[in-house]
């Protein structure tokens, strides 16, 4: 059984929603939800195919996303050796397999999806993501009382570990507009070490940012860490399970666009076993 499914199995949420359901929550709400890679196992022997879900939802309640082409920018498996696409068919869940023949990283990448917020949600989105800035911004700009108009896009990627791959290439980065970049193999740390993540913007260094990192086995705590001068921090992997460590960072969308705003969500998922 899946990791993240066998230690919230008990929980009912994401039972009974269809694909359909779950497709919609995505274009309607998704700003206040966080979004992860699921794989069958993070933990696997080469040449093993894995099944990869994409899932929607809060700490680690997640209901699954249906394959979208018109979605998906990338999907892909990155190791040391290159590239290979995350093949799959349109409108299903699994929304990909791959065939894993050392440790890398998968990577998604969605297009921007349009949204508008109300007052209060806009106000519950800057609190949870730590964007104090942006109502200052808004204001700056005389746009304090005007709905809130963004495109939202997710930058996502999961570390996937075989037995026989002693030096994986988890430290490098793939070429996400967002990224969370882990500093050290997470597998090969100490139980109870810390991993410094560095969180880039556009290839540099996003200074100041709110990252938080939750436990599946104690998803209601967070742990929050400012991002420093070089765009790090250092998370405590002070328990096993599947660690979800996430981030958001929102900039002034392109002329011509038909929203004023662009939010971008990035996440970074592995299992402790």
């Amino acid at each position: 059984m899946n990791p993240i499914a066998a230690a919230t199995r008990n929980n009912a949420v994401r039972r009974g929603l269809s694909l359909v359901v779950a497709s919609f929550l995505w274009a309607v709400s998704a700003a206040a939800h966080d979004f992860w890679i699921e794989p069958e196992s993070f933990r696997l022997d080469a040449g093993s195919i894995v099944r990869i879900h994409l899932r929607v939802g809060e700490r680690f309640e997640g209901d699954p996303v249906a394959r979208s082409s018109d979605l998906i920018e990338r999907f892909a498996f990155v190791t040391a050796n290159g590239e290979t696409n995350v093949v799959g068919r349109d409108g299903l869940d699994p929304a990909g397999i791959a065939r894993i023949e050392k440790s890398g990283v998968i990577v998604y990448r969605s297009r921007g999806t349009p949204l508008e917020l109300t007052r209060e949600k806009f106000d519950q989105f800057v609190a949870l993501e730590g964007l104090q800035w942006l109502p200052v911004e808004r204001a700056r700009r005389g746009e304090a009382n005007a709905p809130w108009r963004e495109s939202f896009s997710r930058c996502a990627k999961a570390l996937l570990l075989t037995k026989s791959d002693a030096a994986p290439a988890f430290t490098k980065a793939v070429g996400l507009r967002l990224e969370l970049i882990p500093q050290a193999n997470p597998y090969a740390l100490a139980p109870g070490k810390s991993l410094p993540v560095r969180l880039e913007f556009e290839g540099k260094p996003l200074v100041g940012a709110l990252i938080v990192a939750i436990n599946v086995n104690d998803p209601t705590r967070r742990v929050e860490r400012r991002s420093d001068r070089q765009g790090r921090v250092e998370i405590p992997l002070d328990r096993s399970g599947a660690w979800l460590i996430k981030a958001v960072h929102v900039v002034r969308a392109p002329a011509g666009a038909n929203v004023e705003w662009e939010s971008l969500w990035a996440s970074l998922i592995f299992d402790l076993g």
